[in-house]
């Protein structure tokens, strides 16, 4: 298949962009290298540098003519969407929608969308929460998420598009941005190798359901071949708080730090988990990462890539 993944010079975009292409697809990468990078990209796959609001898009999409979008270029940082939600609406709605009007008269075949499970639901009322669990978002992210699974499934029921959003959960793992994304391993784990002491913001109760980037991947490459159309959660179903996360990556890397704390941030929810059975129904995936084997993986590349 000829397939186009947006935001594939990022950290969950390349590992998707390595997986297709090791499937044997024909892989095209559409991204501003805003956040993600040239490193990250493997050189079978054909990069087009463009912002997605672009109304050149629509010719990018039309020469390729893909059989697949997997669309994962975003805002995707929670507090800059409060800090500018005019920015993350830009991005993430915007952006999807010059994406779905570049595909409507492309034979596409399905349109993958990188949702999220840690934002859409807001503050949980059942743990792990299914796929219909109220959605009450509780920053301009989140919101963003949810409007366009929304489009998504407007232009499926229009147009004819079919759509698989898959709402992941905490992704971590090796290419994580550690300067300011979305990510409190990756940010932990440089600054513990900088001998610098994390910041934990509030009292680091706050739970986050963290899937290994891996497991993320193998979503991404069973979805190609599914007939399900609709969301779906991708994430582990167990809660770990960040006072944990702190002391398993302090004691992988062996060193004696302790950890300041600031304050709690706006729109930053208290507790989330996610119920990916649905998932295992529709394609057969489960998480198979533990967290302790995903951490030690994801310390390994960071020492092994040096200082930032």
């Amino acid at each position: 298949m000829r397939i186009i993944v947006t935001g594939g010079a990022g950290f969950i975009g390349s590992h998707i962009v390595d997986a297709y292409l090791a499937k044997g697809h024909e892989v095209f990468v559409v991204d501003d290298l805003s956040t993600g990078s040239k490193t990250n990209l493997h050189k079978k796959a054909t990069l087009y540098v463009i912002d997605l609001v672009d109304p050149a898009l629509r010719k990018v999409l039309a020469e390729i003519s893909p059989d697949v979008v997997s669309h994962h270029a975003a805002q995707m940082n929670l507090r800059r969407s409060v800090e500018d939600p005019l920015f993350d609406a830009r991005t993430n709605i915007l952006g999807l929608l010059n994406v779905l009007e570049a595909c409507k008269g492309l034979k596409v075949k399905k349109i993958l969308f990188a949702s999220s499970g840690g934002a859409v639901y807001g503050e949980q009322e059942k743990f792990p929460a299914a796929e219909d669990h109220p959605t009450r978002p509780l920053s301009p992210y989140g919101v963003s998420k949810i409007t366009g699974e929304h489009y998504l499934y407007c232009y499926q029921s229009a147009f004819g598009i079919p759509y698989t959003a898959l709402r992941y959960s905490n992704v971590y793992g090796p290419r994580q941005n550690s300067e300011g994304e979305a990510g409190v391993v990756a940010i932990f784990i440089r600054q513990l190798l900088d001998g610098r002491s994390p910041t934990i913001n509030g009292d680091g109760k706050q739970t986050r359901d963290y899937v290994y980037v891996d497991d993320v991947v193998a979503a991404n490459v069973a979805a190609l071949e599914s007939s399900f159309s609709g969301s779906l959660n991708i994430g582990t179903g167990k809660e770990t708080n960040v006072l944990t996360i702190f002391s398993l990556l302090r004691d992988g890397l062996g060193v004696d730090i302790a950890a300041l704390h600031g304050p709690a941030k706006v729109g930053e929810q208290e507790r989330s988990c996610i119920d990916a059975s649905r998932a295992g129904s529709a394609f057969g995936w489960t998480a198979r990462t533990r967290l302790e084997e995903g951490l030690r993986e994801t310390i390994a590349f960071y020492r092994q890539a040096g200082p930032a």
